[in-house]
């Protein structure tokens, strides 16, 4: 067996921290480095297997040269590699992490809110932006109406959005998309098409593309998957005025809605909208001419094109010595 020139670890949870396993890792593979994977998940034997056959392995053929982890520290994993760098998301980094942060090389950052948080914690930081995939489909006709996926999330303001479209009657249809677990009970507007369960990837997707505008407004994001796939199809995105998310969408490209208030979650702000605020930018949207609608659709396009090269570069530019 080969010895991997890079060791990726992560949570292997279905959703957010899969996508990024894979994204890092593939991203590196097509630099034609050896990459190899640690995905935790199940229960507690298998993870304590998972670390056992690191270990043997450190033994057998010495510690990888370098080992990255997403968002979860797993100290017991830190021998395994020579070079040890983290890609956190502050809004999960727990109070016990910041023990283990001075065994790490560097933090590699996906935003330059993050840079300021882990730098302020004494790490040594690099920003190397992240991506999502490419979710463009340019055969599928776009309507002037929105679109909201919430998923397993609880943090993407989902109620908030549902109560002003109740207000809203003679507002464009919303589309919802919410996993069966998280979805919310009582009655809908009229004017709200609520999906909810597991959606097959080819029905999302033309979903996404469909929607002339994407409605984000997230309380926190580690790094704002929805918003950059949205970024991806050219949608203007309406999202919350709030680090990072503000990071991504910005006025040539995107709304902002102004948070009524905000609180804390771990490392990070938790940003949360009220109708108000969520009324103010849709009929701004619905404003929005057909000309400076297209600017805005092709501006969020390139910053997605832009930012995926730019992190693909970065990321590799980040492990040299």
């Amino acid at each position: 067996m080969t010895r991997p020139d890079i060791r990726v670890i992560s949570r292997d949870n279905g959703v957010g921290l899969s996508r990024d396993l894979r994204l890092v890792a593939g991203t590196l593979r097509d630099t034609g480095r050896v990459v190899a994977t640690v995905a935790y998940g199940g229960g507690r034997l298998g993870n304590r297997m998972r670390e056992l056959e690191l270990g043997a392995d450190r033994i057998l053929r010495g510690p990888a040269p370098i080992q990255i982890f997403i968002e979860r520290i797993y100290p017991r994993c830190l021998s395994a590699g020579r070079r040890n760098m983290l890609i956190p998301n502050p809004e999960w980094f727990l109070p016990e992490w910041r023990q283990w942060l001075p065994h790490f090389e560097r933090v590699l950052c996906k935003t330059r809110h993050a840079v300021g948080i882990f730098a302020a914690l004494g790490c040594a930081t690099r920003y190397i932006g992240f991506t999502s995939v490419d979710r463009l489909d340019t055969g599928v006709p776009r309507e002037r109406a929105f679109f909201h996926l919430a998923g397993r999330s609880r943090a993407k303001g989902t109620q908030v959005l549902l109560d002003a479209w109740r207000r809203h009657p003679e507002w464009p249809r919303l589309t919802v998309v919410q996993c069966a677990k998280g979805a919310i009970k009582g009655p809908l507007a009229g004017n709200v098409e609520y999906l909810i369960g597991r959606m097959h990837d080819t029905a999302l997707r033309r979903l996404q593309n469909m929607h002339a505008f994407h409605v984000c407004t997230s309380e926190v994001e580690g790094f704002g998957h929805s918003l950059m796939e949205a970024m991806s199809t050219g949608a203007v995105v309406i999202a919350t005025d709030g680090a990072p998310m503000n990071e991504l969408v910005r006025p040539d490209r995107g709304l902002l809605v102004r948070p009524a208030r905000t609180e804390t979650l771990n490392l990070a702000p938790r940003y949360l909208v009220d109708v108000a605020g969520i009324e103010a930018a849709v009929e701004q949207a619905l404003a929005l001419g057909d000309e400076r609608l297209s600017t805005m659709s092709a501006a969020a396009r390139q910053y997605y094109v832009q930012s995926d090269a730019g992190f693909r570069e970065r990321l590799v530019a980040a492990l040299a010595p």
